[in-house]
């Protein structure tokens, strides 16, 4: 089952249990080709596309489970921009869907060298840390709600780790607020937290009586 989650304009696409998700550049004017060079094409060689086009079509060839191909891509744009997070954090979602962990572990932690709050690779990177480093997981997972209390997905995921550290109530509370903030993310609640986070309606305001502010 998959869930998007909207990060600032950017859009990243999660898996409940192994999350891995393009980010897809808003760049204007942004076809997927290399521009025309202008002036005398015949004598004058082509000019190499922008990264923001080359991340693109890695992003393309990702999607499409290409991830030799993809990868290659996403390198060409670190050899012309060692720092460029994107093209990091997009080389960590080819070796996370690859089955690759510790190269996308590398990848995200180079992504947050230049950025040490990019939210993408720090919720990726709690995700694959989930399972063998709940503590780091769980500290990581703690940043990212702190920084964006709306983020219905990363409550979810601190959920799981706190009920993992025995934190049943604090487990509890992640859930529910999950559930509030995006209700769609109730079934996948572990069964034994469900119940207690059931939505409840709105209550809609009550008039006043008649006279009661003269």
């Amino acid at each position: 089952m998959k869930r998007r989650w909207w990060w600032k304009g950017l859009v990243v696409t999660v898996a409940a249990a192994a999350v891995g998700g393009w980010l897809h550049l808003a760049a204007a004017g942004s076809t997927g080709a290399a521009p025309p060079v202008r002036g005398p094409a015949k004598s004058s060689p082509a000019a190499p596309p922008p990264a923001e086009v080359l991340l693109q079509e890695g992003i393309k060839q990702g999607e499409s489970k290409h991830y030799d191909l993809a990868e290659s891509i996403f390198r060409q744009v670190l050899e012309r921009e060692p720092g460029n997070k994107l093209a990091w954090y997009d080389l960590g979602v080819v070796a996370q869907q690859d089955n690759r962990p510790a190269e996308a572990l590398a990848a995200y932690d180079s992504a947050l060298k230049t950025d040490p709050d990019y939210q993408p690779a720090l919720f990726n990177k709690a995700i694959l840390l989930g399972p063998g480093d709940t503590d780091q997981a769980v500290s990581i997972l703690r940043r990212i709600v702190a920084a964006d209390p709306k983020a219905a997905t990363a409550h979810l995921h601190l959920g799981y780790g706190l009920a993992k550290q025995g934190h049943r109530g604090e487990a509890e509370e992640s859930f529910r607020t999950a559930v509030r903030t995006d209700p769609s993310l109730r079934p996948l609640v572990p069964e034994e937290f469900r119940d207690s986070v059931r939505t409840a309606p709105t209550p809609e305001p009550t008039a006043s009586p008649t006279g009661a502010n003269r």
